[in-house]
């Protein structure tokens, strides 16, 4: 079994606001990051595929198409957006490293899945480079 892993960049800004909460609650819990107006960052995708390279080619996936399916399923949604605003999954999530982590699985499992080639073995997302979120899929 080989893992293959692509990266990719997005920018894009959040606050964190749980509705059900007061605000004083919101405020206290997530400090400066509960400022409605947002406040961005400079995300790292980190995609891996596991699977058997072909024989012929040598490949897990074409690095290509991986990369074009991040960009569909991904990028164009997220990159330059503001997420709880423009992202229909955050709409009554809050986007933090974590969920974006399991919305972008969510994303692209359908479709690796589709492609019949390999499986999505593993999301990693950088909100900094100290701080990531991995996901691997429902356990």
């Amino acid at each position: 079994m080989i893992f293959l892993t692509r990266r990719a960049t997005f920018s894009a800004s959040h606050y964190y606001w749980n509705e059900s909460w007061p605000a004083e609650k919101n405020e206290r819990v997530f400090g400066r990051c509960a400022n409605r107006n947002g406040h961005g960052h400079n995300y790292t995708l980190e995609v891996t595929v596991a699977g058997e390279p072909d024989p012929v080619t040598g490949f897990v996936v074409d690095l290509k198409w991986l990369k074009g399916v991040m960009g569909r399923e991904v990028l164009a949604a997220y990159d330059h957006k503001h997420l709880n605003l423009d992202v229909p999954e955050f709409k009554h999530s809050i986007p933090t490293t974590e969920n974006i982590a399991i919305a972008a699985w969510k994303r692209l499992e359908p479709v690796v899945t589709a492609a019949g080639v390999a499986r999505l073995s593993r999301i990693r997302v950088y909100e900094t480079p100290e701080i990531f979120a991995e996901y691997r899929g429902e356990a």
